[in-house]
């Protein structure tokens, strides 16, 4: 754990990265908070998840540095809602701080999207450490980070953010605009269980209020619109009692 008067180097920091730290416990905050500034990384502290999803919504950060217990909601809820983020939010790195010792939380976490994860007690130098290796990758490609310009292909299937349409086999199908905005949320997360909270959250850009009741039958539509046989669908296929999920790869 981070101790008071604890020595830190500078070499090789960043003054340019920035990040978000969402965790409920002031004085580890405060800590973490002083020592990274001190090594180059501007930190933003944020004590409950819904200031911190509104920070990250407003600024522009480099990583969140989340918390997996959280007065107001679970870390690994959060982490999930970040994921669904509009683009290129979604691609904000992630390290979770988890105090459990239960390894399947530390799986969990990472299986929703996180990039790494740091059991307390920790050094300092070791966060400092992890956090620089996150934030030299290079952002993943086909995640939501990915330019809005970039034409998303799958198989037979393509879909133009820029141009708003969606073909398959060439064959532009017919979109409302609520549909356009759900595949292509479903598309910026191929591979990704997404429930149909995350699935509010990705299209929230939209005056929604009625899609958030009727989820399924916008996804029923668009399956209709896109799948070859929409009772047996391939591109968005159903997880059951955890929501949906966009298929990677698709038949040529």
């Amino acid at each position: 754990m981070y101790a008071p008067g604890q020595h830190n180097t500078t070499d090789g920091a960043c003054m340019a990265q920035r990040v978000l730290m969402i965790e409920d416990d002031q004085r580890l905050a405060g800590m973490v908070v002083t020592y990274l500034t001190q090594n180059g990384i501007e930190t933003v502290h944020a004590s409950t998840a819904r200031v911190g999803l509104d920070a990250l919504r407003e600024g522009a950060f480099d990583l969140v540095l989340l918390d997996l217990m959280l007065p107001d909601a679970d870390g690994l809820d959060v982490c999930r809602r970040i994921r669904a983020l509009p683009a290129p939010l979604d691609g904000t790195p992630i390290v979770m701080l988890t105090a459990k010792g239960d390894p399947l939380d530390r799986v969990i976490g990472l299986e929703l999207g996180a990039d790494d994860y740091l059991p307390k007690p920790f050094e300092p130098r070791e966060l400092l450490a992890r956090l620089r290796a996150v934030l030299r990758r290079p952002p993943l490609a086909g995640s939501g980070a990915a330019s809005a310009a970039s034409v998303l292909r799958f198989g037979r299937l393509t879909i133009d953010p820029g141009a708003r349409k969606a073909c398959v086999d060439g064959a532009e199908r017919t979109l409302t605009s609520h549909q356009f905005e759900l595949l292509l949320a479903l598309a910026e997360r191929a591979g990704r269980v997404l429930s149909r909270e995350q699935l509010i959250d990705a299209v929230k850009g939209e005056t929604l209020e009625p899609f958030d009741r009727s989820i399924d039958v916008h996804i029923a539509r668009l399956r209709a619109a896109i799948e070859d046989d929409p009772k047996q669908p391939k591109r968005i296929i159903t997880v059951r009692g955890a929501g949906y999920v966009f298929a990677k790869v698709q038949d040529a």
